[in-house]
């Protein structure tokens, strides 16, 4: 059974995102995190899929959004999570979990990692790319208007929650 707090679930509070990785070639992996509500994007360079490295990175990542911005990860129940008690120790932020072939749970990441297959096609390798690299894709995804945030995009959806 799902065991994430109701506000996540309804998608009535901004904060709450979902997290999942893009595997390549070679074991090659990028972590993705989107918000529910806007959809904004952040993109987390991987040394590899083990689980200290995944939440090494994700750590840092989601520590430069503001706290009020960053309530929750919900993630699959990939191994490369099972370190979830350190995340949320570093983070101060509750981590749930999808149920097991329940991706709708996570509906909103899966979409995302969808478009970001563009430019990610599988059985590519995701080792050559760089934290600044993987900045400039999610601008170029955020920026992008999405049919179901009303054709604004996610920095237009995210920005006035900034303020």
């Amino acid at each position: 059974m799902w065991e994430c707090p109701a506000d996540v679930e309804s998608r009535a509070l901004p904060g709450h995102w979902e997290g999942d990785l893009i595997v390549g070639k070679k074991n090659s992996a990028i972590a993705t995190v989107v918000d529910r509500i806007s959809g904004f994007a952040i993109l987390c360079k991987l040394v590899d899929r083990k689980s200290d490295s995944v939440i090494e990175s994700l750590t840092k990542q989601m520590r430069q959004m503001p706290s009020d911005l960053y309530k929750s990860l919900t993630w699959d129940r990939g191994m490369e999570l099972a370190s979830h008690e350190q995340f949320s120790a570093n983070t101060n932020k509750a981590v749930c979990f999808c149920d097991p072939g329940c991706p709708w749970q996570r509906g909103t990441n899966e979409n995302t990692n969808g478009l970001l297959r563009q430019y990610f096609p599988k059985r590519t390798s995701l080792d050559g790319y760089t934290q600044i690299q993987l900045n400039q894709l999610a601008e170029i995804i955020n920026s992008r208007p999405r049919k179901i945030l009303g054709y604004r995009t996610p920095v237009e959806v995210l920005a006035p929650l900034l303020r």
